[in-house]
């Protein structure tokens, strides 16, 4: 509800993170360290007899309003966004991949795996309740504007590390056909935490203009029953989360917290080594991270502002934190019945994933992806994911590779991207296409090296 809070959400916003990381090279048939990341039943598959994981970084910017061609010099972002009378939805997820290795051995395969994620998200945004709290400075004219909205309005960031013990093993295997299992468990990290939300606000702006003094001009919030509110902060993001550095100082935090993926693989044999088909289906991040930061805290409300006393929301400006905002409604008597917890859990983006990789002929490749959440990101301890679905054509000539993504994020709509491989080194976007031919949502980059041997 601040004001360079949601500034700060707004440009990361105009190209938020849609989580579906290093898209192409996950679903390679140069199998190794990041096709596990999607399904453990992928270890005995190793190209390699070892891989040993250098660093990969995955970067997922889209939000579902404002397109790259909108964006220059005299863009007014928050006219695009909160004018254009549309629900506001963005997500912000970075992941790095850091040391891993992996093996295979006999019928199983072992993984060791480190990783970090950041996320930012703006989840159902009603467009007037944003417009309000941004263009109290650019008060023109009286007016009412009605609010409704029949969601849990979130603003939600979180940082966490992992450390992921794998393994798998071929299950039954002939001349012909192969299928495997396999088990990942995530020692989880939990680093930073900050959630608002406002579930299903209905109420009234009204923006009072003086023409002798536009500076004295104001706007007012009154809501039009009681409203569930949620504040819920840890680490470094209870002081502030408008820097990256809130973000980037606190991923790995200590060890509070499991999560397990599990999934089966599927292969139709070219050899001993190769395959016609490649196909798998998995569960991820099953599990939660437990916050228990000395500065927790997680407190619900219920929020009533009546028209005999409204809120003027310049009340926010010079806030840095959602405590300071959930102070000053408290302070001036908007909140009660406080529900209030020191330690809380918030729950990973569980994932179902299904894929198929073909050959179609010689070194050409066809991949199907599709990535389906487990729950609702209106909920207020739920790390929000996107549904995606991605065909990926490639060709492969062993120490070079090539990819074009195709895909659909519930978020951005349709891109189009390119990636490369080079021996260990890729370098890949499943958006840069769409970036340069259309006004894509969406802005992405992945890179990283591996190294396989024997």
């Amino acid at each position: 509800m601040k004001k360079s809070l949601l500034l700060f959400s707004l440009i990361l916003a105009n190209f938020s993170f849609a989580q579906d990381h290093f898209s192409g090279v996950t679903t390679s048939s140069r199998v190794g360290i990041l096709n596990v990341g999607i399904n453990p039943a992928e270890l005995p598959n190793l190209s390699k007899k070892f891989e040993v994981n250098i660093f990969g970084l995955s970067m997922n910017f889209s939000n579902n309003i404002v397109g790259i061609n909108d964006l220059n010099s005299d863009t007014d972002i928050q006219d695009m966004l909160f004018k254009s009378g549309n629900i506001v939805s963005a997500s912000a997820d970075l992941e790095y991949a850091g040391l891993g290795v992996a093996m295979k051995w006999k019928k199983w395969g072992f993984g060791i795996s480190s990783k970090g994620h950041i996320k930012f998200d703006l989840v159902d945004i009603d467009p007037n309740l944003g417009d309000a709290i941004l263009s109290t400075n650019d008060i023109t004219a009286d007016g009412t504007k009605d609010i409704k909205n029949d969601y849990n309005q979130r603003m939600n960031g979180v940082s966490w590390g992992e450390i992921g013990l794998s393994a798998g093993r071929n299950v039954y295997e002939n001349e012909k056909h192969r299928f495997s299992a396999g088990i990942t468990l995530k020692l989880l990290f939990p680093g930073s935490y900050a959630n608002l939300g406002i579930d299903k606000f209905q109420g009234k702006v009204t923006t009072v203009y003086d023409a002798v003094n536009p500076s004295n001009s104001a706007a007012y919030l009154t809501t039009s029953g009681p409203v569930n509110v949620n504040f819920a902060y840890s680490g470094n993001l209870a002081d502030k989360y408008t820097d990256a550095k809130d973000y980037t100082s606190s991923v790995f935090g200590k060890f509070s917290g499991i999560a397990t993926d599990i999934g089966i693989n599927y292969q139709l044999k070219d050899g001993d080594t190769k395959y016609k088909i490649n196909a798998g289906m998995s569960i991820r991040n099953m599990g939660s991270l437990t916050f228990k930061d000395s500065n927790n805290s997680s407190n619900s409300y219920t929020l009533n502002i009546p028209v005999s006393n409204p809120l003027n929301l310049d009340t926010f400006d010079g806030t840095e934190s959602l405590p300071e905002v959930e102070s000053i409604l408290k302070t001036k008597g908007y909140l009660s019945g406080e529900n209030s917890n020191k330690d809380f859990k918030a729950r990973l983006p569980t994932l179902f994933t299904m894929y198929a990789d073909f050959k179609l002929y010689h070194k050409f490749f066809i991949t199907g992806y599709l990535q389906q959440k487990m729950a609702d990101n209106n909920e207020n301890r739920q790390i929000t994911a996107q549904n995606s679905f991605s065909i990926i054509p490639r060709i492969n000539l062993g120490y070079f590779e090539a990819y074009i993504p195709f895909s659909h994020n519930e978020i951005s709509g349709g891109n189009t991207g390119l990636g490369l491989r080079l021996g260990g080194f890729y370098m890949g976007s499943s958006s840069v296409i769409s970036t340069l031919t259309s006004n894509t949502k969406k802005v992405d980059f992945n890179m990283g090296f591996r190294w396989a041997f024997l």
